[in-house]
């Protein structure tokens, strides 16, 4: 289990880690708390939570909820949002959540496992603290405008990966690409699960009025709904050109099919009327004439050969061949 304590001063821009066990004193001091918990499993994320004593037990038990959502409870002493993160192990697109809870005097935020979004926070929220932070709603913004910046990354790294099953596509593609095709249209939608209630929170806090979020800050995190939408709409252009490429490889290969199957029938014509003369003469009668004839096997080659050479013309006049 890793506890992770910064305490801020908005009046006089004075911020540090302290010690978990000093978060109260700080809180009592009149400074604002971020509390960072980063557990090994949901058991010791909750022992934690309980044993710090700073959230409701009807929040601790959404946030070691098994559910991957994206949603916002709003509490008398607190707000509660829940975000999910994107990650990449081997291409294997899959999320994670992570919690954060707004509460008098701290903003706590809670997750199983590294997460990319509030370790980044973590290393560059000091530099825009000084130049921009008035009020607590800071670490919101910054908690929203770096999962959007995420949210960008992972559209585009998606995007490449339609970019390159596209061009795999209309090259000599193995069985294996359709698997391919049908995985990345999966993450694609689970990413748009994603990002539809990640914008419809952001358009609640950037509206509505809460004692946890300044009216200060509601106009830029109103700007990064606009970001959120690019990024919608980006994904379901992904989605529609994947789709598109792999309706017009199917037209290709159904087209080659019937280019192939063409040319069996060609060949089938004319192999046709020859069968048919293999038929008779192959039949076990005793008065065959021609039999007896001294220059039949010629002549039945030449008759091959002839209706080969007619069927062959027909065929190209017809331009089936």
């Amino acid at each position: 289990m890793v506890t992770r304590a910064v305490q801020l001063d908005f009046t006089t821009k004075a911020h540090g880690p302290i010690d978990i066990a000093a978060v109260g004193e700080a809180i009592a001091a009149g400074r604002y708390v971020w509390i960072d918990l980063e557990a090994d499993n949901r058991d010791e994320l909750a022992s934690t939570l309980r044993a710090l004593d700073r959230v409701e037990p009807d929040v601790i038990d959404h946030i070691v909820g098994q559910e991957e959502a994206t949603q916002i409870a709003r509490y008398e002493t607190c707000l509660h949002l829940a975000a999910c993160a994107c990650r990449f192990e081997d291409d294997d697109f899959s999320l994670q959540r992570f919690d954060a809870v707004l509460g008098d005097g701290f903003l706590l935020t809670a997750r199983v496992g590294p997460c990319e979004v509030l370790d980044r926070i973590r290393r560059e929220y000091a530099a825009d603290f000084v130049r921009h932070a008035n009020t607590p709603s800071f670490l919101v913004f910054e908690l929203w405008d770096h999962l959007s910046d995420h949210y960008v990354d992972v559209q585009k790294r998606l995007e490449s990966t339609v970019e390159k099953l596209q061009r795999e596509l209309f090259k000599d593609s193995d069985d294996d690409v359709f698997e391919r095709v049908s995985d990345i249209g999966a993450d694609l939608l689970r990413f748009r699960s994603v990002l539809m209630p990640a914008r419809a929170i952001l358009n609640e806090l950037s509206t509505r009025r809460s004692i946890f979020v300044s009216e200060a800050t509601q106009p830029y995190l109103n700007n990064l709904v606009g970001t959120i939408e690019h990024v919608l709409q980006d994904v379901l252009v992904d989605r529609d050109s994947l789709t598109q490429a792999l309706s017009l490889y199917l037209s290709m290969v159904g087209h080659r099919t019937n280019r192939a199957m063409s040319k069996l029938t060609v060949i089938s014509v004319i192999f046709l009327p020859l069968t048919f003369l293999c038929g008779v003469y192959g039949m076990n009668f005793q008065i065959l004439p021609e039999l007896h004839w001294r220059y039949g096997y010629a002549l039945f080659w030449v008759l091959v050969v002839l209706i080969v050479v007619v069927m062959v013309l027909v065929m190209r006049r017809a331009r089936l061949l």
